[in-house]
């Protein structure tokens, strides 16, 4: 551990932001702007294929989710019903199906990105740029090695 970082100091912090996102339920605000009736883990895997930017196998929204592929085959079951995703064959595997977003699944999912990441970036916007970058690059990496860290535990 760097002697520079005081995890105590740290923590107070964390729990603040926690309490803002919940608070703020900045999430549920961002939900009713997609505008389609989704629950929260059928609107993540809209997100998880908007970011991908391309069709993925069910196993890979699954990895991506940190979920198990059962749970990610009955909601897209309910997001192909709603017109929100397709399956279409693999260019690579002819036996093997990818899911892709429809044109109202990838709208739905970029205006819920649009809103969050419209609140995040308003938060920022008055840093400079080198601190903006330097706060993605730590905050990327922090969730990372704490996101590997956990995944030791078991």
């Amino acid at each position: 551990m760097s002697e520079g970082l005081d995890p105590a100091a740290l923590l107070p912090h964390l729990m603040q932001l926690g309490t803002v996102l919940n608070r703020s339920q900045l999430v549920e605000r961002a939900m009713e702007q997609v505008g389609v009736g989704l629950e929260r883990p059928g609107l993540t895997v809209l997100i998880t294929l908007r970011m991908a930017g391309q069709p993925l196998r069910v196993g890979e929204i699954a990895a991506r989710m940190q979920v198990v592929g059962p749970h990610v085959t009955r909601l897209l079951h309910d997001l192909e019903r709603a017109g929100l995703v397709q399956r279409v064959t693999d260019p690579t595997d002819q036996r093997a199906r990818l899911i892709e977003l429809t044109g109202s699944g990838s709208a739905a999912a970029g205006r819920y990105l649009e809103a969050v990441l419209g609140w995040f970036t308003g938060a920022i916007a008055d840093w400079p740029e080198e601190d903006q970058q330097t706060f993605g690059r730590l905050l990327g990496r922090f969730v990372d090695d704490l996101q590997a860290r956990v995944a030791d535990l078991g």
